[in-house]
């Protein structure tokens, strides 16, 4: 009895030089994927953002919402269709995806936040719109046409800030108003790194349906637990880094050359993940920093790929 509770304190001391370091620091978290999808790995996540926000972390949440609005899509008749990994949104499609993110999935971690002890405030149309944009024409260099679909250009900053400040965690939708006023549907994965690099977040923690990068996709044992820059174009030539995992690390090296100190990729499926990753030495996904340290960071985890 006596054993388990000293390994109890010894977690919580372990925390504690975590809980130091990032005190009042902006940590940007991706929602997304099928932990949206798992009650039960949707409930240990917001608990996990309802204590980092506890212990003086400042916690924001971007969240996306694809298999809801392809569920809601399909109830109203409409066909999904994807072009090069992106939904291709008409009008229709667009009046889909502002009511399920702002006003169905948004409400929903709200209430669930305040339930779990937390406070939290959806930031969009429908109460205070915090990104901006215009419409995404040319992708990966080639003119493409995706309708209302678009990339953030500002990020309204000071909203986000003022409940930060205030205790209550931000959530924001991917949905940006343009010059008219109108919306455009913008994937989940820039806009999250939009917002961090706006408010130069010590952290952006990208919740995926994997541990994280992995060196052989179809083996979790091959989890790299760091890399670079440097390292992370390597394994793109490679093609070890390809298809959906491309955008997101494309954001990530955006990311860290606008100021955001580390990038980390974890699987949002596995309980109290964010919290591991966050305050253990160990951690549970890949981690992403631009390298100019010694080849082994603080955790003591190993940078591949990492200046000398």
């Amino acid at each position: 009895m006596h054993e388990d509770a000293i390994r109890k304190a010894d977690v919580l001391i372990e925390a504690l030089g975590h809980i130091r370091q990032f005190h009042g620091k902006y940590t940007v978290i991706k929602l997304g994927g099928s932990v949206m999808e798992s009650p039960e790995a949707l409930r240990a996540l917001l608990v996990d953002v309802v204590f980092m926000q506890s212990v003086g972390m400042r916690p924001v949440v971007v969240h996306g919402g694809g298999k809801a609005i392809t569920y809601a899509m399909e109830q109203a008749g409409l066909k999904a269709h994807f072009v090069q990994g992106r939904r291709y949104t008409d009008k229709a499609t667009l009046d889909i995806v502002a009511r399920v993110l702002a006003e169905e999935i948004n409400l929903d971690l709200e209430r669930h936040i305040n339930k779990f002890g937390g406070r939290a405030r959806g930031l969009h149309h429908k109460s205070h719109q915090c990104l901006y944009g215009r419409k995404l024409t040319h992708l990966d260099g080639k003119e493409i046409d995706l309708g209302m679909v678009g990339e953030v250009t500002e990020v309204d900053v000071p909203p986000i800030e003022d409940l930060c400040v205030a205790g209550v965690v931000p959530l924001l939708p991917s949905l940006a108003e343009d010059d008219d006023g109108g919306l455009l549907n913008v994937n989940a994965d820039t806009a999250a790194a939009a917002v961090a690099m706006a408010l130069k977040a010590e952290k952006l923690v990208f919740l995926t349906d994997t541990p994280g990068i992995l060196r052989d996709r179809n083996e979790p044992l091959s989890l790299i637990p760091s890399l670079t820059p440097i390292a992370c174009r390597e394994l793109i030539a490679q093609g070890v880094i390809a298809s959906g995992m491309l955008p997101k690390i494309e954001a990530c090296l955006a990311s860290l050359e606008a100021g955001v100190k580390k990038v980390h990729i974890i699987d949002g499926r596995l309980r109290h993940s964010l919290l591991v990753e966050m305050y253990t030495d160990q951690g549970v996904g890949t981690e992403i920093t631009l390298g100019n340290q010694p080849s082994v960071d603080h955790s003591g985890r190993k940078l591949v790929g990492a200046r000398s």
